[in-house]
């Protein structure tokens, strides 16, 4: 089996990262870090992917998060999928969520850690993807809702 972390860079994300890889050396099963970019300047700037006046450039966002994934977890298997956000019916945010769920199931992931101040609350900021990640009865979630 596998642990899944969706992982973007952030305090929440890198701690889910760490709890993960803790709990893969007491289990032995194997922990992925992915990384889903949307192509979307505006989501990447709200991430602190890119400065404000960057261009957007998914490979570098992504050797960043595998350098950073490597860092916290070396052990740890970095992934990314790249996502379209020209799709008209969905928001970056829904693709990133469809893009996780997809990649858990494939992986028939056992235990997704999800680092989300907001995740299983009954209110979910539209931008979170904790909520949705964690509402999918395939898997288990651990929520990680402190960096610390």
């Amino acid at each position: 089996m596998t642990l899944l972390v969706p992982f973007d860079g952030s305090e929440l994300s890198t701690a889910a990262l760490e709890k993960a890889a803790e709990f893969g050396d007491l289990t032995g099963e194997d922990v992925v870090a992915l990384t889903v970019v949307p192509d979307d300047d505006e989501y990447a700037r709200e991430r602190g992917w890119i400065g404000q006046h960057e261009q957007f450039d998914p490979d570098v966002v992504t050797r960043k998060m595998r350098r950073t994934v490597a860092d916290v977890a070396p052990e740890a298997t970095f992934e990314y999928e790249l996502v379209d956000s020209d799709e008209p019916t969905a928001t970056a945010t829904t693709n990133v969520v469809r893009a996780i769920r997809d990649r858990a199931t494939g992986l028939d992931a056992s235990l997704v850690f999800v680092g989300s101040e907001n995740a299983g609350s009954v209110t979910t900021p539209l931008s979170s993807v904790g909520g949705p990640v964690a509402s999918d009865q395939h898997y288990d979630v651990y929520v990680v809702r402190h960096a610390e």
